[in-house]
C-alpha cells in the first residue's frame, strides 16, 4: 500500500540533507547533564579517633572522592571535619566511610550538621587542633 500521508508530507517539507544536518546537530550537542548544587556538612566523629591515623586517612579518602574541606583533632578527643562537594560523595563519606575509618579506629558516632559549601579549588587539608 501507500505510505501514510503525514509521514510523506513531513518528508516533503524538509529536504533529506536538512534532516540529516538537524539529526547530526542534535546528536553532536546533547544537553548538558544536570548537576546538583554542592552539599556541605560539618561532622564530629567520636570514639577512638585520635592517634590512629584518622586525620590523614580522612584527607586521603576525601581527596579520592573529590571533596573540598578540612579535618582536625579537637581537645575533647573527637575529630571534626568539614566536607563539601557533590551530594552523593558527601553522603558516601558521612554514611559509609567515616563510620568505619582507618583500621585502628573505633568510631562510636558520626554527628553531621549542615554547613555552607566551599569552593572546590580549596581542596581538602588538615587543620591544627582546636
Amino acid at each position: 500500500m501507500f505510505p501514510s500521508t503525514s509521514a510523506t508530507a513531513s518528508r516533503l517539507l524538509v529536504p533529506a540533507a536538512s534532516r540529516r544536518a538537524m539529526a547530526a546537530a542534535a546528536s553532536a550537542n546533547p544537553p548538558p547533564p544536570q548537576q546538583s548544587p554542592p552539599k556541605a556538612v560539618r561532622v564530629v566523629v567520636k570514639g577512638r579517633v585520635q592517634g590512629v591515623f584518622f586525620r590523614d586517612w580522612t584527607v586521603e579518602t576525601a581527596r579520592a572522592l573529590g571533596l573540598a574541606g578540612w579535618v582536625r583533632n579537637r581537645h575533647d578527643g573527637t575529630v571534626e571535619a568539614l566536607l563539601s562537594g557533590e551530594p552523593a560523595r558527601v553522603d558516601e563519606m558521612v554514611s559509609r566511610r567515616l563510620p568505619v575509618g582507618p583500621p585502628a579506629a573505633a568510631v562510636t558516632a558520626v554527628l553531621p550538621s549542615p554547613a555552607d559549601p566551599l569552593d572546590p579549588s580549596e581542596g581538602f587539608h588538615r587543620k591544627p587542633t582546636a
